[in-house]
């Protein structure tokens, strides 16, 4: 991972428990013990999400995926290759950008087979990290099903923790004037709001749908105003 991409800092204690996360996970997606040390893949992770011009798409979102991975876990056919793909979805980050997924999905082609993990695991990560471009996995790709929903399962927070996330979105589109802002993000809203399921896996659908739906109806108000 050392190459024209790489962000660097110094780690930080509070980065520890998702560096124990990134060993397990490496751990149960390796072939066997050969590979890199897992280490400084952890720490340049943990750089690249910690780059100042982030401000939701930062560790604490990487971990809260994470955490929804874990919920929805048995209804992956490869969890394992889930959370790797987690780690990698926003690795890549530029809101001035639109190439960011495909950015994160080769970073994570470079960066695996390095790792000891097969070529396998590798392709559906990669794979995974695309898909974050639509969030719309087809029927029965259950693993797409997980990553798609802990990826957007902000959208079903408690009100304030929904408007906290609202704002920090807009901080990141800081250079976007006013008004240009609010149709952008009022059109994503709606096209959000259009589709027929948000969420795909059946816990998703029972415990955040309704919720999500709510939260994005609020704010595509708000913007109106």
């Amino acid at each position: 991972m050392n190459d024209m991409d790489r962000a660097d800092r110094a780690p930080r204690s509070g980065d520890d428990a998702l560096r124990r996360r990134w060993h397990a996970c490496l751990a149960a997606a390796r072939s066997g013990d050969e590979g890199a040390d897992p280490l400084p893949y952890a720490d340049n992770l943990l750089a690249r999400w910690a780059e100042p011009q982030r401000r939701y798409h930062t560790t604490a979102h990487l971990a809260a995926v994470l955490d929804h991975v874990d919920t929805l876990a048995g209804h992956a056919a490869d969890p394992d290759a889930v959370r790797l793909a987690a780690w990698f979805h926003d690795a890549v980050y530029r809101p001035d950008r639109s190439e960011n997924e495909e950015r994160s999905a080769v970073l994570a082609e470079r960066a695996l087979p390095e790792a000891g993990v097969p070529a396998a695991t590798t392709a559906e990560v990669a794979r995974l990290v695309r898909l974050t471009v639509s969030h719309d996995p087809a029927d029965g790709d259950t693993n797409g099903e997980v990553l798609c929903d802990a990826d957007l399962a902000i959208l079903a927070a408690p009100p304030k923790e929904y408007a906290q996330y609202a704002a920090r979105v807009r901080e990141e589109y800081g250079f976007v004037p006013a008004e240009a802002f609010r149709e952008g993000r009022a059109a994503v809203l709606r096209q959000l709001l259009e589709l027929p399921r948000l969420f795909r896996t059946p816990y998703g659908a029972a415990e955040w749908e309704a919720r999500a739906r709510h939260n994005l109806s609020v704010e595509l108000e708000l913007l109106a105003r």
